[in-house]
C-alpha cells in the first residue's frame, strides 16, 4: 500500500520547533480524518526529502506521534497510523457503553454462551463450587476492530439474558433491564503475552501483548452480580486512573 501523502508547510521563521511543525501538522491529518487507521505511513526519508527538513528533525518528529499512540511500527511492515486508542476511566462502566460515549460503534459476536461449572468463578461469584453459571464469551468490536475478548460468569438468577440481548446491547444494559445495578467492583489489571485464541479473536501477530482486566462487581446489597475476564489489544487500548496523596 503506497502512503498518503499529506501536505505540510514548514515555516523556518517561526520560533516553534521543526520537529513539532511537522508532528501538529500530520497529528491534524490524522485527527480529520485524511490519513485513517491502518494507512502505510510515509517512511522518514521520502518525508525529509519531500520537505527539505533534515532526517533528524523528521525521525523526532515522527517519534512524538509514535509516543502519543497515533503511529505505531512494525519491524518489516513500516510505519503505519494506530487504530484509535480506546481510553477508559478507572470506574464501572460497561466497554460498550464507553465507546458509544466516544463516538465509536461498537458491536458484539458471540463466542460462546452456555451453562457450566466453573469452581473459580463461582469462588468470585461466592457461590458453591457446583452452581451452574452462564457463561458468555464475546468478542467486542469498534468501528469493525476488534478491542476486546470478554469471557463473563454470571449467576443462575440472570440465565435469562439471550445472546441476541447482548448482540444489541452491552451487559450491564441488559442487567439495568432486569433492576440490577452494578456499583463497585474489585478490578485487577495485568498484562502478558497473548494466548492462541486471544491471537486469533483480537487479530493479533508478532509479539504483542495484552492488557488483561479481572472484575468482580456488586450491587448496592452487596451481592455479586457477574465475573468477568477480559483481554484487550494494548496498542489500542488505555485505563486512566487519578490518583490523590494519601
Amino acid at each position: 500500500m503506497d502512503p498518503q501523502l499529506v501536505s505540510v508547510e514548514i515555516d523556518r521563521d517561526s520560533p516553534v520547533p521543526l520537529y513539532h511543525q511537522l508532528s501538529e501538522q500530520l497529528s491534524a491529518a490524522i485527527s480529520d480524518g485524511r490519513l485513517q487507521p491502518g494507512d502505510a505511513f510515509e517512511n522518514e526519508v521520502a518525508l525529509a526529502q519531500r520537505l527539505g527538513l533534515s532526517r533528524p528533525t523528521v525521525r523526532r518528529a515522527i517519534q512524538e506521534m509514535v509516543d502519543q499512540g497515533l503511529l505505531v511500527r512494525r519491524r518489516g511492515l513500516g510505519t503505519h497510523v494506530a487504530n484509535r486508542k480506546v481510553h477508559r476511566r478507572a470506574e464501572l462502566t460497561s466497554l460498550w457503553d464507553d465507546l458509544r460515549r466516544a463516538g465509536r460503534h461498537p458491536s458484539t459476536t458471540i463466542v460462546r454462551f452456555e451453562t457450566v461449572v466453573d469452581e473459580r468463578a463461582a469462588s468470585a461469584l461466592d457461590l458453591d463450587p457446583d452452581t451452574p453459571l452462564l457463561l458468555v464469551v464475546r468478542v467486542r468490536t469498534a468501528d469493525d476492530d476488534p478491542v476486546a475478548y470478554m469471557h463473563n460468569w454470571l449467576p443462575p438468577q440472570y440465565s435469562d439474558i439471550s445472546e441476541a440481548e447482548l448482540e444489541e446491547t452491552g451487559l450491564y444494559a441488559a442487567l439495568r433491564a432486569r433492576g440490577v445495578r452494578p456499583v463497585v467492583a474489585r478490578q485487577t489489571f495485568g498484562a502478558r503475552m497473548p494466548t492462541s485464541a486471544e491471537r486469533k479473536h483480537l487479530g493479533i501477530r508478532g509479539q504483542h501483548p495484552v492488557l488483561t482486566m479481572t472484575r468482580m462487581a456488586f450491587d448496592a446489597a452487596g451481592r455479586a452480580v457477574e465475573f468477568g475476564d477480559h483481554c484487550y489489544r494494548a496498542e489500542d487500548y488505555s485505563i486512566d486512573i487519578m490518583v490523590d496523596e494519601r
